[in-house]
């Protein structure tokens, strides 16, 4: 993905042939005999050739009624937004800019809704390592990193937001209303406070959470914004036909949701909070938690914790758990800072 002030690449309509060879585009059909079937968590699978945000979309289906499982992808999108609404865009065909619709219903406490974006990662980076051949690991909260040239570059990120039901007569859950939906890649659902805690009126029952992950598969280096940014392309991936790929992550995901809701969002019984440390490139490092109010956590990451905070062991000797949904900036600090 590359920064929404960037040269952008010409739009392409439905039935224009693509003019970048290299760069075909998704086989809608085909993604959908694969995907759906019968007692899965995929229902409805949808390939546009270009739209604003994928998130903004699959929200507004929601509040229209929209049952769990819809899937969304773009071939482009002209307006999307990572954490903190910065924008982030790409050339057409380049990557996977995708969203989904989970609603994890009342089994699941709300407490535990925030670890869905983290659930996300660990999908993602384990379809993506079997799947491209590349080691993908994760960056605390939202950021997913593969290595070019023995330096570690962005790949793509996770952005997850709360659509917000509405009570009917009785307390008992309607449709997704048009309440609109609470920003997050912070893994913190509208309706919880910073820690997960329930909030009173939320009503959790009859919303859900819209994923949206979006994925550098072709970038090319004349196409990276920012020295930062990486591409499966460039850190030498196998494997770059997006079809298969979008199918893996897809699959990882059905299966790591169905193990965390069949342990009613519990990450320790369904070993979430375990596969997350293991892949989380933020553990062990020195880091810099820039908060609000200009106030600042430095120390050593040690920890995700059982709500997915952060843990930071200070120089003080204490440890401070940073919740997303508080955060500014997480950036590596010096030891001794």
């Amino acid at each position: 993905m590359t920064s929404s002030d960037a040269p952008q690449t010409p739009q392409f309509s439905a039935g224009e042939r693509w003019s970048d060879l290299d760069r075909p585009p998704l086989n809608e059909s085909g993604l959908r005999r694969a995907l759906l079937r019968p007692g899965g968590l995929w229902t409805a699978l949808d390939v546009v050739p270009s739209t604003g945000s994928t998130n903004t979309d699959l929200v507004a289906r929601a509040a229209a009624g929209a049952g769990e499982g819809q899937v969304l992808v773009a071939e482009e999108q002209t307006a999307g937004r990572g954490r903190l609404d910065r924008g982030w865009s790409a050339p057409p065909r380049s990557g996977l800019f995708f969203s989904v619709l989970l609603q994890p219903g009342p089994r699941v406490p709300l407490d535990r809704w925030g670890w869905l974006p983290l659930l996300a990662g660990v999908a993602t980076a384990s379809a993506l390592s079997r799947a491209a051949g590349v080691d993908t690991a994760l960056k605390w909260p939202n950021d997913l990193l593969v290595t070019v040239r023995g330096e570690e570059r962005k790949l793509g990120g996770i952005l997850a937001e709360r659509t917000v039901g509405q009570r009917v007569p009785g307390g008992a859950g309607g449709a997704a209303g048009a309440g609109g939906a609470d920003a997050a890649g912070s893994g913190v659902a509208a309706g919880t406070d910073a820690r997960g805690a329930h909030v009173a009126g939320a009503d959790h029952a009859a919303g859900g959470v819209v994923i949206g992950i979006g994925l550098n598969v072709t970038l090319r280096a004349a196409e990276l914004p920012v020295p930062g940014a990486g591409s499966l392309s460039l850190a030498g991936a196998q494997g770059l036909d997006r079809d298969p790929l979008l199918r893996a992550v897809l699959r990882s995901l059905e299966e790591w949701y169905g193990k965390w809701r069949d342990a009613d969002g519990d990450p320790t019984a369904c070993r979430l909070q375990e596969a997350y440390a293991a892949g989380c490139a933020t553990l062990g490092r020195a880091v810099r938690a820039m908060l609000p109010g200009d106030r600042e956590c430095v120390g050593e990451a040690v920890a995700i914790d059982g709500y997915g905070r952060l843990v930071i062991a200070t120089e003080g000797g204490g440890r401070e758990a940073v919740s997303a949904g508080d955060i500014v900036h997480l950036r590596p600090a010096s030891p001794g800072e």
